[in-house]
Formats: structure tokens, sequence, C-alpha cells
């Protein structure tokens, strides 16, 4: 049985949607303000909790037949974390500790090994 391309399936698209949706719904912080702030980071790390919740029953999706690449949704979950983990710190910082940035790890694109020459 063949599955259609993960780019294809209703989970992607909506993945997609409430990514675009998560970074346009944000509305621009006021210098200053730091309750706003507060409030829109809060909303912001329950919409990565969301999309982490949605990557994480996509990757329990199968694999489609054949497909050369799947989505990497182990390493899209590790960077929701990271910034997750980051907004945190910055709300409630660590004054005794120094920061040790963490880059993403991006290119989501992996390589399916039973498709592999």
């Amino acid at each position: 049985m063949a599955y259609p391309s993960n780019r294809n399936t209703p989970w992607h698209r909506a993945f997609v949607a409430l990514l675009v949706f998560s970074v346009l719904a944000i509305e621009p912080v006021l210098a200053g303000d730091g309750a706003h702030e507060q409030a829109q980071l809060a909303a912001l790390i329950r919409q990565l909790d969301m999309i982490d919740r949605l990557a994480e029953h996509s990757a329990s999706l199968p694999h489609p037949e054949g497909s050369r690449y799947h989505f990497d949704y182990a390493r899209l979950r590790e960077d929701i974390e990271r910034v997750r983990q980051g907004i945190r710190d910055y709300l409630v910082p660590q004054r005794a500790q120094p920061r040790d940035p963490v880059e993403l790890l991006g290119d989501y694109r992996q390589t399916s090994e039973e498709a592999a020459p």
C-alpha cells in the first residue's frame, strides 16, 4: 500500500499552517511593556507545545513506501525544545550562570535507508 508524500498529507499541511499562524499571530512587543511581553512569550510557548505534539504525532505515522527522503521530525522536535528553553531562560534568567548559546539544527530532510542505492 503506497502512502501519499509527506508534503501532501493533511497532518503536514496542518503543521505548516499552524507554524505560519503561530509566527504571524505574535504581535509586536512594545518596548518597556514587560507584562505584555511575558504574555506574548507564554502564548508562544503554548503554540510551540502544540506544534511539538503535532510533530510527535506526525513522526509516528508510516513513511511513504519507496520515498527517498522523509521529514526528520526528531530533529524538528529538538529545535522546538531549544527555542522553548530559550524563551523560558529569558522569562526566568539564571543570573549566576553564563549563557551557553546552542544553534538550531535545521535541515529537516532525511534520507530513507531503504530507498538508498
